[in-house]
């Protein structure tokens, strides 16, 4: 039976493990890739003391699923007057698990948690894969927004 929960720093080893498997996966990386300390040291420190919320999905003691909700907050405004928003990243499900409901789980479970939080927006960048998904759960397509990069 898999079981799915909210993260805890308690759960820091699976959240990494999970964060990295995912990004071997999404970036076509080989396996023995081996990440910078920095990006290892940013994610850990994030995990643990990052505005976040991550969910885990277990067979056993086996990550095999993982979402993330990063949570920012904006000046108020009238159509968000908490000024919270929310983004969801890294929903994942490793390949022997998909086509189950795990994702569609692990992303229910963060939208309630950002609901509950006050946010009153949620956005994501969607995979071509993860579009229908997004899609059946609510989510509308927008343009991109303009983005300065510091070089």
């Amino acid at each position: 039976m898999i079981e799915f929960r909210i993260a805890t720093a308690g759960d820091i080893d699976l959240m990494m493990s999970s964060r990295l498997e995912m990004l071997h996966v999404v970036n076509d990386l080989s396996v023995d890739y081996e990440f910078s300390d920095e990006l290892i040291d940013y994610s850990r420190e994030y995990f643990l003391n990052g505005d976040q919320t991550t969910v885990l999905a277990l067979d056993g003691q086996t990550v095999i699923g993982c979402a993330s909700m990063s949570y920012m907050t904006i000046m108020p405004t009238f159509s968000h007057p908490t000024g919270k928003r929310a983004h969801l990243m890294n929903v994942y499900t490793n390949s022997n698990y998909r086509r189950q409901g795990i994702a569609r789980r692990m992303v229910t479970m963060l939208i309630d948690d950002a609901w509950g939080k006050g946010a009153t927006e949620i956005s994501l960048d969607a995979t071509e894969s993860g579009h229908p998904l997004y899609e059946s759960l609510g989510f509308k397509d927008s343009k991109e927004c303009m983005v300065l990069v510091r070089t």
